[in-house]
């Protein structure tokens, strides 16, 4: 297991060095704006901007320019995200105090869509499967074709339009000036984020366990386990399920990973302050370092949690080990 940690280890440094340098070199290719105009101000002459440009490093040759940006990637005290040279070419504020002031709501806004989608897709699955091509299963697929189609962003505007504006029985996008995160929790704000994130993610979990569990449960040792007496609800949560939801193990890291990224669409639809928000902004700027910055996030984030599984694997599965 050591040594497999060590080497994940070194995929992972690996995965962020191809991801910062391809962010670097499409940003390169295809800057959205002028970042030393926006930088000088509107009214600036043009040696003024040549010298914010200078200032900024954008007149040095691109591998000069990424090599600079890459010494605030190594994950040491002092260096990762030098605010020398991760600072918002927009209002000149470091990038890692924009990150970690939004983590906190990318991270709630992840946990609790999270949670909700758990809930919702995996018993949907479980009901399905038991009862394949029953009315509660036709429903249960039902659910999740609607779930699947049904996009994000047009989500989000239903909700908001139908229990803001039309019933008023929820609070509308965005978060109250003042308000810490847990009295935004409490106040229930994130509920509208939560259900309208989760719904799609439950689609897909709910016909993932459906077919799993069919599948699982036609084996023979299912079987065998039935033969001894076994209660069929035994036989289902404790040896069925089990090993039906070692797949979706691996989904679940992949998009807790993701989200802790930044959930840019729910984000942006309900107005919250997270990563997903501030990567969108940053874009429509031309703010390199700031999109070079969430991107090593979310990178991380999909990285370690596709790491994580991995090490869950060998609890789900006693058939999988690592040497």
């Amino acid at each position: 297991m050591g040594r497999y940690l060590i080497r994940r280890t070194l995929f992972l440094l690996l995965v962020l060095f191809i991801v910062s340098m391809l962010t670097f070199l499409i940003f390169l290719k295809l800057p959205p704006g002028d970042p030393a105009r926006r930088a000088a101000g509107r009214r600036s002459t043009a040696r003024i901007i040549e010298l914010a440009r200078h200032n900024l490093g954008l007149d040095r040759p691109w591998y000069v320019q990424y090599a600079r940006f890459a010494k605030g990637l190594i994950p040491l005290p002092g260096f990762f995200l030098n605010e020398q040279v991760y600072f918002s070419y927009d209002n000149f504020v470091p990038v890692k105090e924009e990150i970690f002031d939004r983590i906190p709501v990318t991270a709630t806004l992840a946990a609790g869509g999270a949670v909700a989608w758990l809930l919702l897709g995996i018993p949907i699955g479980i009901a399905s499967a038991t009862k394949p091509r029953s009315l509660r299963d036709r429903l249960g697929m039902l659910f999740a074709l609607i779930g699947v189609s049904a996009p994000v962003f047009w989500l989000g505007q239903l909700f908001l339009f139908v229990f803001w504006f039309k019933l008023g029985v929820a609070p509308s996008s965005g978060l109250d000036i003042g308000d810490t995160l847990m009295e935004s929790v409490l106040s229930g704000e994130f509920v509208m984020p939560w259900i309208v994130l989760s719904l799609t993610y439950a689609a897909f979990y709910a016909r993932m366990v459906r077919g799993n569990m069919i599948e699982t449960l036609s084996e023979d040792y299912i079987r065998t386990a039935r033969a001894k007496g076994l209660s069929e609800r035994r036989v289902v949560y404790k040896h069925g399920l089990r090993a039906a939801l070692t797949p979706v193990a691996t989904l679940f890291g992949l998009d807790l990973g993701l989200l802790l990224g930044g959930a840019v669409i729910t984000e942006t639809v309900f107005n919250l302050p997270g990563l997903g928000q501030y990567a969108i902004k940053s874009l429509q700027v031309a703010d390199f370092p700031a999109v070079m910055g969430v991107t090593i996030f979310a990178a991380f984030f999909v990285v370690v949690a596709n790491l994580f599984v991995d090490v869950v694997y060998a609890f789900l599965d006693p058939r999988v080990r690592y040497t």
